[in-house]
């Protein structure tokens, strides 16, 4: 009998196909991942006699993958769902019908929200998500803390980032009075919340960043002040750049220069910032994005929607800037799937610069180590090596989708489908099991979420 110090918390065991995503980007014909105290311990092939271990997770017939990593996301943003008077719009058009309804946040939707949101998120494979909340209504409450008590709950890996708008309509900006604050109070509640919940370790389950939300939102003194402070607290910066052209005229009119010129003007040219959107950069300035080394999680479905362009993924991942994938928010994109975003991306490469240049597995180590490049973690999460963190998705390859598709796993993931994670692991631990969700009170919190939709969506008094 196996010494129970020695044995593995969980293997994975049976797998059709094990793609690491590694730095080596090594692949495993009928694999197995072995997980102890939150981290890889162990991977091998049909030769490796696999660790004993505690419980076994069979993955037959299955790809398993890193946890895909969402880089972008706004997920008090399901409560307006596909939300009709906002979806025809260009991205100002939408954010103007949406703000008002958007002032009604409170504690209660940011929690269910987040749950609803992160369980959506980990039924398509997602184990880490950033979340951009940056409408802090007043009264409303600790927003940020009600998602992370969310997260925590589900298991999920968190990374939310403190959102911030300061400039109003009365101020030249686009947002009403009743969602923007003070900018003394937001960088003091960035603080409070960094030294509240953010977590160094490289296994860390909570990690906090600082997130004004656009140059159309916020005054170019409070991004220099933010960037000062994350710079002094070591946290991460990010923001939306670069998304639309409307954007450009609008950084052209108010601050006499491009929006990338701008962002680099008010210190945000680092690699410590990750931009969500980035469609409209030209030549030169991918250019300069790549040699700061700042990410960009790029968002093919929401940029779809609102027709904001293709982004230039491939010149920008050249050019050396991490590149992941971020869902958004709802209403400009209203499904919640890693998954999805990855075939999209592919599909959009493709499109972009022809049937050869972008491959499953190029979508595949965008939505997991490019992921982890924007959120500072390589080498933590987004790939499966030994003491990486224990995050992992079993995608089935079987049944009427996967028919005939017997060559090629890691493609026929993303060209085939649609599908779901069979089983998606964080930190060890199952989270979704035979595709349903491990925490239970789902049909609850549906119940919940359904409420604050309806409160935030009523007509106005």
């Amino acid at each position: 009998m196996a010494d129970p110090e020695e044995l593995a918390d969980l293997l994975v065991a049976g797998a059709e196909h094990v793609a690491t995503v590694d730095a080596d980007r090594r692949e495993i014909p009928g694999g197995w991942v072995a997980l102890t105290g939150g981290r890889v311990s162990a991977l091998g092939g049909p030769a490796d006699p696999p660790l004993p271990a505690r419980r076994i997770l069979h993955a037959d017939g299955c790809l398993v993958t890193p946890g895909l990593v969402n880089t972008h996301h706004h997920l008090y943003q399901n409560l307006t769902r596909a939300y009709a008077p906002a979806l025809s719009g260009s991205l100002f058009d939408w954010l103007t019908t949406l703000y008002p309804l958007w002032t009604r946040l409170d504690e209660e939707a940011a929690y269910v929200s987040a749950y609803v949101g992160l369980t959506e998120l980990a039924l398509g494979g997602c184990t880490t998500s950033t979340d951009h909340l940056y409408v802090h209504p007043r009264g409303a409450g600790d927003l940020i803390s009600a998602e992370i008590a969310a997260a925590t709950e589900l298991g999920m890996r968190f990374h939310p980032t403190r959102g911030s708008m300061s400039l109003s309509v009365k101020d030249g900006g686009l947002p009403p009075d009743e969602v923007v604050q003070d900018e003394d109070e937001i960088l003091a509640d960035s603080q409070r919340l960094v030294a509240r919940h953010h977590d160094r370790s490289p296994t860390a389950m909570v990690r906090i960043a600082l997130a004004p939300c656009s140059p159309f939102s916020v005054t170019a003194g409070l991004m220099r002040a933010t960037a000062e402070l994350a710079e002094r607290l070591d946290v991460r910066l990010h923001t939306h750049l670069a998304e639309d052209l409307d954007e450009d005229d609008f950084c052209l009119a108010t601050f006499g220069r491009r929006p990338v010129e701008h962002f680099e003007d008010v210190g945000w040219g680092t690699d410590r910032s990750w931009v969500a959107h980035c469609v409209q950069p030209n030549p030169a300035e991918v250019g300069r994005l790549g040699g700061w080394g700042t990410g960009v999680a790029h968002c093919p479905s929401s940029n779809l929607i609102l027709g904001a362009g293709l982004a230039p993924v491939r010149e920008l991942r050249a050019a050396g800037a991490p590149v992941g994938l971020g869902c958004d928010g709802s209403a400009s994109a209203d499904s919640a799937s890693l998954w999805l975003e990855a075939r999209t991306a592919m599909l959009l490469g493709k499109l972009r610069h022809g049937p050869g240049s972008t491959s499953a597995r190029d979508a595949l180590e965008i939505a997991t180590r490019g992921g982890a490049g924007c959120l500072g973690r390589a080498g933590e999460i987004g790939e499966l090596s030994v003491g990486a963190c224990a995050d992992l998705a079993v995608w089935p390859l079987t049944g009427v989708p996967y028919a005939g598709a017997l060559s090629d796993p890691v493609e026929a993931w993303l060209r085939c489908g649609p599908t779901a994670a069979r089983h998606t692991v964080v930190a060890g631990e199952p989270v979704v099991l035979d595709g349903a969700p491990v925490h239970p009170g789902l049909d609850g919190m549906l119940a919940r979420h359904r409420a604050a939709a309806a409160r935030l969506q009523a007509a106005a008094p």
